[in-house]
């Protein structure tokens, strides 16, 4: 009994680091979503933020594992966990809107689309394409700036809900 009760105090001194990707999170990051939308924000930033989160926590869970089982298993994992988080979310942020195409047929034509859902491909897209443009930055200016690949996912995440909130 001894052993266990001078053990506990370096337990809890000495955490282990979690790896988790639980629904407590997919929750909390709803909640913020209903409350963002609430708000004011717009469902297309919310979908941004969300999408770009998600498929960051996908590609980082998926290089978790080491060993290949399966064809395509970093890409599996890494849409599982994509859709993992933003499909459960998706009921509580209900938002639409016209997308009016004027080159298909004679007049245009508008499609009714879920604004949170072109957020969230948004946010994918920007999360996606953000470790490109800081591999050609460092290969223009020959060294990385400290938290570059931050930095840039952070200011195009930022440029976008800044478009799209003053523009809607």
């Amino acid at each position: 009994m001894k052993k266990y009760i001078l053990t506990l105090p370096l337990i809890a001194l000495i955490p282990k680091v979690a790896s988790a990707h639980c629904p407590l999170c997919t929750v909390g990051a709803g909640a913020l979503a209903v409350l963002a939308a609430s708000l004011g924000i717009s469902s297309v930033i919310v979908g941004l933020c969300i999408g770009a989160f998600a498929l960051a926590l996908g590609l980082w869970i998926s290089k978790i594992v080491q060993k290949q089982y399966i064809p395509f298993q970093k890409h599996i994992l890494t849409l599982i966990l994509f859709l993992g988080t933003v499909v459960p979310i998706l009921p509580l942020v209900q938002d639409y809107g016209p997308l009016y195409i004027p080159f298909i047929g004679e007049y245009g034509t508008t499609y009714t689309i879920n604004l949170y859902l072109l957020g969230v491909i948004m946010g994918a897209c920007i999360m996606y394409i953000s470790p490109l443009l800081s591999k050609a930055l460092t290969n223009i200016r020959g060294k990385q700036i400290p938290f570059q690949g931050i930095l840039i996912t952070g200011l195009l995440l930022i440029v976008a809900a800044l478009i799209i909130q003053l523009t809607s």
